[in-house]
């Protein structure tokens, strides 16, 4: 059993620890302080959801009907280019870090936009529901404790994503570093965007 739980959070870790949509989202918004707990639960919880989705058996009925993937896939190739054609617009902005302005998004705009970044995001069902699901199945009756151990590493992941980018915040009271970040945010989504629509 504790074997079961070790080799899924390792698994989980190698998976989610990647620079991707969701992650430069959370990133941002740590750095700036901005709804930090809401955005890591509800990052933590779609990994949790999807990747219980997965062990049931989604993964196996997904990969059955391709069709899925590829509306995905193309959903989230478009989300992926509005995102990264916004970053690219803050790029070319003198923007630096004020903590208290309150000039940030709307709780409910930053739960939107990282609900449409995780789910419009075809890797992230690879990911959870597929890969995770398959790789739980073949543990039997271990495979539960496979998946908590999945979820385990993406709830510690996200919480130090997070909570951990508030110690870059000296860096980014420097417009260059804010135009550097989300230039290279902006190059990230649209590479994952290209990447999807040429796969």
């Amino acid at each position: 059993m504790p074997a079961d739980l070790i080799a899924g959070f390792l698994s989980g870790t190698v998976l989610i620890v990647a620079i991707g949509a969701q992650n430069s989202y959370v990133l941002r918004q740590g750095i700036r302080r901005e709804h930090i707990l809401p955005l890591v639960l509800l990052c933590a919880s779609a990994d949790a959801m999807l990747i219980a989705a997965g062990i049931a058996g989604l993964g196996a009925l997904i990969q059955a009907q391709p069709v899925f993937l590829n509306l995905a896939r193309y959903g989230g190739a478009a989300c992926l280019f509005v995102y990264g054609l916004a970053s690219a617009r803050r790029a070319l902005k003198a923007e630096q870090l004020i903590v208290d302005a309150g000039t940030g998004l709307p709780l409910g705009a930053a739960l939107a936009t990282c609900l449409a970044l995780t789910f419009l995001n075809p890797h992230v069902y690879l990911d959870t529901v597929i890969l995770l699901g398959s790789l739980a199945s073949q543990r039997e009756e271990g495979r539960w404790i496979f998946g908590a151990g999945a979820v385990g590493a993406s709830f510690a992941w996200f919480l130090a994503l997070g909570y951990g980018a508030r110690f870059l915040a000296p860096l980014f009271a420097k417009p260059i570093a804010w135009r550097a970040l989300d230039l290279l945010i902006s190059m990230t989504m649209f590479g994952l965007g290209s990447a999807l629509i040429l796969e």
